[in-house]
């Protein structure tokens, strides 16, 4: 995060909605709303500080992991207000991860139905559902061994970006489960998501030494 502050960007952590502490009326305030409430409390952030004049709207990215790359993946098929995104070990459709996750209890928790019950609101709270809105340069990590998201939900987000041509990276972790925990590893995800947003919001070319170097489709920002 100091890296991108003495770039000169502001960053934004906002406390959307679900989290602890708050009591169970907030905890609650996004079942059966996943991702919908949680994209507005972000962009009721995004938008204030635009308001106060101190964040240029043409130069925001969002990066998030597990919720918050969910939601960063939300945010990519549902607006075109961000010049790059990074999605980190997020979920993309609720029904792959439903058959796939560990904790296939915690989905019915909080969309309160299986996939055959009401697959409405799995296409409601899915990414995939609008997948063909997607417009943002998107990069997706995540560790190849997650079994609370597995790599299925990030394998469908990043060939749905690439049959909409969308510039997309997939990056997985050998051997990592749901969270990197390895300086060498750590490090080279870092990297990459500064790279990722040295491209796409600074205008900078990918470095030779960058994990995502060598890529035909990633070009500078026009």
């Amino acid at each position: 995060m100091q890296i991108f502050l003495s770039r000169g960007a502001l960053v934004l952590e906002p406390n959307y909605r679900g989290s602890a502490g708050y009591g169970s009326a907030f905890r609650a305030l996004n079942v059966r709303n996943l991702g919908v409430g949680d994209m507005w409390d972000v962009m009721s952030g995004v938008d204030s500080l635009i308001a106060k004049g101190i964040v240029d709207s043409t130069k925001m990215g969002s990066m998030g992991w597990s919720q918050g790359g969910y939601i960063s993946a939300f945010l990519t098929t549902h607006t075109d207000r961000f010049k790059a995104i990074s999605v980190g070990a997020g979920i993309s459709n609720w029904m792959t991860y439903y058959v796939n996750t560990d904790i296939t209890p915690f989905t019915r928790q909080y969309l309160h139905a299986t996939p055959w019950e009401d697959p409405e609101i799995y296409a409601k709270t899915s990414p995939m559902t609008t997948i063909k809105q997607a417009k943002t340069p998107t990069l997706i990590q995540q560790g190849s061994n997650d079994k609370r998201v597995p790599v299925p939900d990030s394998f469908e987000l990043y060939r749905g970006l690439q049959d909409q041509n969308i510039p997309s990276r997939l990056i997985l972790y050998s051997g990592f489960g749901h969270g990197v925990n390895k300086p060498k590893s750590q490090r080279a995800l870092l990297q990459s998501n500064l790279d990722w947003f040295n491209l796409y919001i600074w205008n900078e070319p990918i470095p030779k030494n960058s994990p995502l170097y060598g890529a035909s489709e990633l070009e500078p920002a026009k």
